[in-house]
């Protein structure tokens, strides 16, 4: 694996002397792979699941009168994860530059989307800034980790990638109209399709085991944009923030929020691009297939 930690590697080195034997073809290869690709996300995903399994748990079993209140108690439960992470080198220093510009770019934006009234936290606690607690930028933090991660696990390489700064501008754009929507016109659309101009030809190449896949980069945006999605549902009906409709009674999320997690994945590709600047693929030998369509890509 790429630009791995210390302990990814001795991970890969031993799974690789486990899997030595794994047939090469046939499908006991594919299911090979496919197990492999789910382990590798799962692991991709674990700063974002911890914190998942901490929100749920706060939410059945935190005590109501406890001295510490629950938003300060998740809070200090993210700051710890984020310290076990460097700590027990799952991330290196490098990543958690941009790990802490995720935190900073969600929590600017959440200071501002609440006082619009876009969604709300519970009032309580002393670690907040205004309304808002200071653990939800490390919900953003949580999609850096996840896309810094999935980088170097999957070996990550991109034929067709726009030159990086015409993504910055349109991740800038992009950014800009989440505030500026409330006042002038939603330019959603029209950013959706610069997208698909910048990205559309773009192909990611990812590595699981021992082939080499591919997909479409916009592909692989809705559908990481999906799987947030669903983990939103989860935060919201733990009470980790609630929108205005889910107030007095939870219900799913609405679909049309993945919209706004899609333009999302373009500030996090155009951030991450920053520490690992994306690279074309290598001209080898090993057989490419087309990515299974069951599979949730990063």
């Amino acid at each position: 694996m790429r630009n791995s930690t210390s302990v990814e590697q001795r991970i890969d080195e031993r799974a690789r002397r486990f899997l030595a034997a794994a047939p090469a073809g046939g499908a006991k290869a594919k299911l090979t792979e496919f197990i492999v690709f789910a382990l590798k996300q799962g692991w991709a995903c674990i700063f974002g699941a911890v914190m998942l399994a901490v929100l749920m748990a706060a939410r059945l079993w935190y005590p109501d009168h406890a001295g510490l209140a629950r938003n300060d108690f998740l809070t200090v439960a993210a700051v710890v994860i984020q310290i076990l992470m460097v700590a027990f080198r799952l991330e290196t220093l490098r990543e958690l530059r941009v790990i802490v510009l995720f935190h900073l770019v969600g929590t600017v934006m959440e200071l501002f989307k609440t006082d619009m009234g876009s969604w709300s936290y519970e009032a309580e606690g002393v670690l907040r800034i205004g309304a808002v607690p200071l653990f939800s930028g490390f919900m953003y933090a949580a999609v850096g980790s996840y896309m810094v991660r999935v980088y170097r696990l999957f070996d990550l390489r991109f034929a067709g990638y726009p030159r990086r700064w015409i993504t910055a501008i349109l991740a800038s754009a992009i950014y800009a109209n989440f505030f500026t929507h409330h006042y002038i016109w939603d330019l959603r659309w029209v950013l959706l399709a610069a997208v698909t101009v910048v990205f559309g030809r773009c192909v990611m190449h990812f590595r699981v085991f021992r082939r080499e896949f591919r997909m479409p980069l916009v592909v692989a945006f809705l559908l990481v944009a999906l799987f947030i999605w669903l983990a939103e549902n989860i935060a919201t009906w733990s009470g980790a923030w609630l929108y205005p409709s889910q107030v007095d009674e939870w219900h799913p999320v609405g679909l049309e929020k993945l919209v706004a997690w899609f333009l999302l994945m373009i500030i996090s590709v155009v951030l991450v691009a920053w520490v690992y600047k994306p690279q074309p693929p290598e001209t080898d030998n090993i057989p490419r297939r087309e990515a299974p369509s069951t599979a949730v890509l990063p």
